[in-house]
C-alpha cells in the first residue's frame, strides 16, 4: 500500500508537493524490498465520502499515479482505490496514468459502513472500463467488506465470492480482517479457497506481518501489505526499509 497524505480539499490537507514526496519515498523503499506492485489509496482523506469524490481528489490522484509510473516504468504493477468506493474515479485515473488494476470495496451488494449504506456499482464499473477501452485493467473486489456490517443476513462468504467473480465481473477476490491492520481468518481463507473455482485469483488485503505472510500464501494467490511495514506498525506512519525487507523475505522460496 501506497498511503496517501491528506489531499488537497480533504480535512486534513498537505501541498501537493509533500503528498507526491512521500509517496515516492515509500514507492522507492517498497519496490527497493522487492516488492512487485503498489496501491494508491487516498488514505489520509478521512472521513471518506461514500461513493463519489470530488474532482480535486481524483486530480490529486492522478498526478499521484503519474509520477508514480514515471518513476518505476513498467517494472512494477500499479493498483489505484479511491475511498471510500468511488470505482469510477478509480477506473478513470488507472486508464489515464498507465495503471493495471484497481480495488473496489463494495463491488456488488450493499453495505452498512462508518459512510452509511454503500451500494455496489458492478454494472456501471464494468461498462465504464468497456467504454475506455481498458478491459486489460483488472477488478479486485473485497469479499465481507472490513470496516462494515452486511445490510441484511450475512450470506456465506463461498456464495458472496462466487458472485463476485460470475454476475458482478471481478478479476480477484480480496478477503480482509475486520479492519486496517487486522489480521484475516485462516480457517475461513482455507474454507474460501476450497470453494472457488480453479483458477480463481484470490489476496488476502489486511494484517498480514511478516510471521503470518508463509502460511497465508499456501492459500491465496498474494497478499496486500500496509500496517505491518511502517514505521513502528503505525498505518499512517513512512514505510520502514527492515520491516519491507523483513517481510519480503518471508515469502523467498514460495513461489
Amino acid at each position: 500500500m501506497v498511503h496517501l497524505k491528506g489531499l488537497p480539499g480533504s480535512p486534513r490537507p498537505n501541498a501537493m508537493d509533500a503528498v507526491v514526496d512521500a509517496a515516492l519515498r515509500d514507492a522507492r523503499t517498497l519496490v527497493e524490498a522487492g516488492f512487485d506492485g503498489l496501491m494508491v489509496e487516498n488514505f489520509g482523506d478521512s472521513p471518506f465520502y461514500a461513493e463519489q469524490v470530488p474532482p480535486v481528489t481524483i486530480a490529486a490522484m492522478s498526478r499521484v499515479l503519474a509520477e508514480l509510473r514515471a518513476l518505476l516504468g513498467s517494472r512494477v504493477r500499479l493498483g489505484v482505490n479511491v475511498l471510500r468506493n468511488d470505482a469510477r474515479a478509480a477506473l478513470s485515473i488507472a486508464a489515464a496514468c498507465g495503471g493495471d488494476v484497481i480495488r473496489v470495496n463494495v463491488h456488488s451488494g450493499a453495505r452498512v459502513t462508518d459512510q452509511g449504506l454503500i451500494t455496489g456499482r458492478a454494472e456501471q464499473t464494468l461498462r465504464l472500463r468497456r467504454e475506455l477501452g481498458v478491459e486489460e485493467l483488472a477488478i479486485w473486489a473485497d469479499l465481507a467488506v472490513k470496516h462494515s456490517a452486511p445490510l441484511g443476513q450475512a450470506r456465506p462468504a463461498a456464495e458472496e465470492a462466487l458472485e463476485l467473480l460470475e454476475r458482478g465481473g471481478a478479476d480477484a477476490l480480496i478477503l480482509t480482517g475486520a479492519g486496517t491492520g487486522k489480521a484475516v481468518d485462516i480457517m475461513e481463507l482455507r474454507q474460501l479457497r476450497r470453494s472457488l473455482p480453479a483458477g480463481a485469483a484470490l489476496l488476502v488485503g489486511s494484517g498480514v506481518t511478516a510471521n503470518s505472510v508463509a502460511p497465508l500464501l499456501e492459500l491465496a494467490d498474494g497478499v496486500i501489505v500496509g500496517t505491518s511495514v511502517k514505521e513502528e506498525g503505525r498505518t499512517i506512519a513512512p514505510v520502514d526499509p527492515a520491516r519491507a525487507a523483513a517481510l519480503v523475505a518471508a515469502t523467498r522460496g514460495l513461489a
